[in-house]
């Protein structure tokens, strides 16, 4: 069973056809319900028509041996107020539901018999003038055999009161077979009618479904030759529909896109880390195979630099990664301008000013510190004679800016320079300009710290590198 509605599309039609079929045993119940109310209605009326019939012959005085009591061999009693059963049809043999079993009457000989209790009311209280019928009719369900034929009746019970025969109660019935057959028949054409509608519906749901599943499929098809090709430039085919599934196809589209570049960045990431790794690693070896060949010629400075500019390299690679897989930062309270003052400290030409108070922020203090440093190092690589750091307030958020006297960045590379491994024509020296990644570090620490780092024309005319973080709100208020 559970293979059998593995799929979508078994899954929508079983639920489109129990649906279905609950709305039609429920709607089916209700018509029976309705017809069978209708047509009992219809027979307590045609009851009540026949006796109020044959109470207004009473009211006028007719004989019981006159009375219309075998029209349409219909059950007739006339019951007087002592239950005794005074006029009933010729042909009538037996009788039940009517409170009184007998079917031989024993009436007066003529209206002109005499009843002790001729101004008594009738057993339902109504109060009745001689020769007026009652209002108030009672209706119950029984059976009658008439000439040999037992059916089932519906009767209505008309209270009469007559001139000298007092309060007379008259019981006529109307045959249930009409209202037996036609709910027989209903429940017979929804019984045969019904799962053929269901039939019907679920292959019509069958159909609907597998169009409407198509394209999913297709996706499905593509995706799984993506898988298998591992090339992440195909794309899954988007249908014209406008609906859900194209929408689907779309976003699906979008993440091997996302998925593509990312690849191609981790790609490009290992190649070009692969690179800066091999130049200092090649001086190194180079220098120490000297070494061990002529120690006279070692260059004991040059290995220490090659093996410190190797040693930040490989921080600055693994940092990348720790924020390519997604680490988020501590939620520790950094106050950055003790931060700023902290790296700009020992170096030359680098001035610090702002806030006199702690300007608090959330945050890494080792990441945020990386950040200062990495700005402090390019501004200083790029610097005339000084660098300016100053940090403040503005409005919710905190601005770090540091600024040189340099040449500043053209407008077209301002957005390049945070690239990894990115260096400008007048940058280009690795002993001077680094590996590329010190910028690209701080803004990517930036991001994951919710804030940005863009880079603007200084006062001075170098440039203004401006980090802008959030705010700690909690450290703010403690501060006031």
């Amino acid at each position: 069973m559970s293979r059998l509605l593995g799929s979508v599309r078994a899954r929508a039609t079983l639920a489109a056809t129990l649906v279905v079929a609950v709305a039609l045993v429920a709607a089916g119940t209700a018509v029976l319900l309705s017809l069978r109310s209708n047509l009992l209605g219809e027979a307590g009326t045609q009851a009540e028509r026949s006796a109020r019939e044959v109470a207004t012959e009473l009211a006028v005085g007719t004989p019981y041996a006159d009375l219309s009591l075998d029209v349409d061999d219909r059950p007739v009693q006339v019951v007087d107020d002592d239950g005794v059963l005074v006029a009933a049809g010729e042909d009538l043999e037996r009788i039940t539901g009517t409170g009184v079993d007998a079917v031989k009457p024993q009436p007066a000989a003529s209206p002109g018999g005499e009843h002790d209790d001729a101004d008594d009311d009738d057993d339902s209280g109504e109060s009745l003038e001689p020769g007026e019928i009652g209002g108030r009719i009672t209706v119950s369900d029984g059976t009658a055999t008439i000439d040999g034929d037992t059916q089932d009746y519906r009767f209505a019970a008309v209270p009469v009161k007559t001139e000298d025969r007092g309060t007379l109660t008259v019981y006529a019935g109307a045959p249930l077979s009409a209202e037996h057959g036609a709910v027989n028949t209903a429940l017979t054409v929804m019984l045969i009618g019904f799962p053929l509608l269901l039939a019907v519906v679920a292959w019509v749901t069958w159909l609907v479904t597998r169009r409407a599943l198509r394209p999913v499929e297709g996706i499905r098809r593509e995706m799984a030759a993506i898988t298998a090709s591992e090339d992440l430039a195909r794309r899954v085919p988007v249908p014209g529909t406008h609906d859900e599934v194209a929408r689907l196809a779309t976003t699906t589209n979008e993440t091997l896109a996302a998925l593509e570049s990312s690849v191609e960045r981790q790609r490009g990431f290992v190649a070009d880390a692969s690179h800066e790794l091999r130049s200092p690693i090649a001086s190194l070896r180079t220098q120490l195979e000297v070494a061990a060949a002529h120690p006279e010629l070692l260059d004991l400075d040059g290995a220490v630099a090659d093996t410190v500019r190797l040693q930040r390299l490989a921080a600055d690679l693994l940092l990348l990664a720790r924020l390519d897989a997604g680490e988020r930062p501590a939620e520790a309270r950094v106050d950055l301008a003790a931060l700023a003052r902290e790296a700009a400290e020992g170096r030359t030409g680098v001035s610090v000013r702002g806030a006199e108070g702690p300007v608090s922020v959330a945050g890494s203090r080792g990441q945020l510190g990386r950040v200062l440093a990495n700005l402090l190092d390019n501004a200083q690589r790029h610097a005339r004679s000084a660098v300016e750091v100053t940090v403040r307030r503005d409005g919710d958020a905190v601005v770090a800016a540091v600024a040189d006297d340099g040449d500043g960045v053209p407008a077209a590379d301002r957005e390049r320079i945070f690239e990894r491994f990115v260096r400008l024509d007048a940058a280009r020296s690795r002993d001077d300009g680094g590996a590329g990644l010190g910028l690209a570090i701080a803004r990517d620490v930036a991001v994951r710290h919710g804030g940005t780092l863009t880079v603007h024309d200084a006062p001075a005319g170098g440039a203004l590198f401006e980090l802008r973080l959030p705010g700690d709100r909690a450290g703010t208020a403690r501060d006031m």
